[in-house]
């Protein structure tokens, strides 16, 4: 076999491949057996009949279609193997000639990882927020706290912001009644925010027993996106009463026995939460001066396949119903097309950022060891509340596990740069975030950010991928090692 590798773009190329006959005599072999197998003929068993006489009776043709789709992937990957070229998604194929035992020739466009000339990475330095814990954030922590030993108290008067109220709800969209728009006896805390906007505005106020009535617009369902006339009545109001912050409370909520122990270990608690903070600030930082400083040429049809998982995911919520997601997004105050300009821009960031992250980890030679795979397995199945072994299946069936091998070894590029750089904070203090990358020694992995915003369902392992092959998709994530 000889196979030529033509650049056609730096983010793509031509693969010529030449397979003589004598290279296809396996192929051929296993050709005859399968069609023996499905054709009948007199004076031989199923699958018996020989070469010649299958070939008088069916034609030589459909014995070459059979040999040539069975050779040209095969082929196609040893080409691949051994011209060392760095392959993204499918190729397209296409037969350029053929000589009946002579020759099989074929060619395979497609996209390649392109060669990235990498900044000078010791060069690099960011600066993160100072780690500054008020007393009113220590007394807010503290208020959450009392407010899970909390008991709720009927009260004779209007409704007000905190309050819990127990409402009944109907909604009507040009007079017709929307069925999942109502429920009564549903416990709501005014001003939670978590139910349609406008409701808090028309509970506040409101005696126990009185209906009032409000325009919202519906953001699911049927009518995602029209206007209802919501009706709410409100039928208890009760008010959260706090216990009392003081030694007996400490010792009630805590493992301290005084009220000023407890709140120095909310304090530390802040500590370690900005501390956290800080190393989400120098990874996304970093990655976004390696961004602006890396030219990463964009292989387009790995950039499409990129687009259309994020619509795919965009409007699974919808039933994929497409007029229902641009229906939700007017409601937003959204076009579709932002929707569709916001969801190239992110792919495209997606896609340069693993081709980027990829080329670091290959430069510095960064491999990913059992225990590391293990562990991001372990940490995915509790995040999708499934057993690591169920995990692993999913994946092994849609072939993620070669992507859940690849963000963990673009973690560890990324650490590996956050380790070897200047990290200082506002005031210009050094900041050690070596708790959170680990050391060279370590070599803790560090879980990349999901570039942009766009509204994305994850979810187990299912066989949709970010991008074929080498880059595939990332995930939203934390500066720790998989927690």
């Amino acid at each position: 076999m000889k196979s030529t590798v033509e650049q056609l773009s730096p983010t793509r190329v031509k693969i010529n491949v030449e397979v003589p006959f004598d290279e296809l005599k396996p192929n051929f072999d296993r050709a005859y057996r399968k069609i023996a197998q499905q054709v009948r003929i007199p004076g031989f068993r199923p699958g018996k009949a020989p070469a010649r006489v299958l070939e008088s009776r069916i034609g030589r043709a459909p014995v070459l279609d059979e040999v040539v789709n069975e050779a040209i992937p095969a082929k196609y990957l040893e080409a691949v193997r051994s011209g060392e070229v760095r392959t993204l998604g499918q190729p397209d194929f296409e037969v350029t000639r053929i000589e009946d035992r002579e020759v099989l020739e074929f060619s395979a466009e497609v996209d390649v990882r392109p060669d990235i000339e990498l900044p000078d990475l010791e060069s690099l330095s960011v600066t993160v927020d100072d780690i500054d814990v008020s007393e009113s954030e220590v007394d807010e922590q503290l208020d959450e706290l009392r407010a899970r030993f909390g008991t709720l108290t009927g009260v004779d008067r209007p409704a007000q912001q905190g309050d819990f109220v127990s409402i009944d709800l109907s909604a009507t969209v040009d007079g017709e009644e929307v069925p999942d728009a109502s429920t009564t006896g549903l416990s709501y805390e005014v001003g939670s925010g978590q139910l349609v906007e406008g409701i808090d505005d028309a509970i506040i106020g409101a005696e126990a027993g009185e209906s009032r009535t409000f325009t919202t617009k519906l953001l699911a369902g049927e009518h995602a996106g029209k206007d209802a006339e919501v009706s709410v009545t409100v039928q208890s109001i009760k008010q959260r009463e706090l216990p009392e912050a003081d030694d007996e409370f400490a010792q009630l909520a805590s493992e301290f026995d005084t009220l000023d122990e407890l709140k120095e270990d909310l304090r530390e608690r802040l500590r370690r939460m900005k501390r956290m903070q800080q190393g989400v600030q120098a990874r996304d930082k970093v990655l976004e001066e390696l961004l602006e400083r890396t030219e990463v040429p964009l292989p387009e049809k790995v950039v499409e396949a990129e687009v259309e998982n994020r619509k795919h995911d965009a409007v699974h919520p919808y039933d994929h119903d497409e007029d229902a997601l641009r229906q939700a997004l007017e409601a937003e105050g959204k076009s579709f097309e932002d929707f569709e300009n916001e969801v190239r821009e992110e792919s495209e960031k997606s896609v340069r950022t693993q081709l980027l992250l990829d080329t670091i980890a290959d430069a510095r030679e960064i491999g990913v060891n059992d225990s590391e795979l293990t562990e991001r397995i372990i940490y995915q199945a509790q995040r999708f509340g499934i057993s690591p072994d169920e995990y692993v299946q999913r994946a092994q069936q849609s072939g993620q596990l070669g992507a859940i091998y690849a963000d963990v070894r673009r973690g560890k590029a990324l650490a590996s740069i956050v380790r070897g750089i200047t990290v200082t904070d506002q005031s210009g203090s050094p900041v050690d975030l070596s708790e959170l990358f680990g050391t060279d020694e370590d070599e803790a992995p560090v879980e990349v950010p999901e570039a942009g915003t766009a509204a994305r369902q994850e979810e187990a392992p299912a066989g949709d991928s970010a991008a074929a092959g080498d880059a595939e998709g990332t995930e939203e994530a934390t500066p720790t090692s998989d927690k």
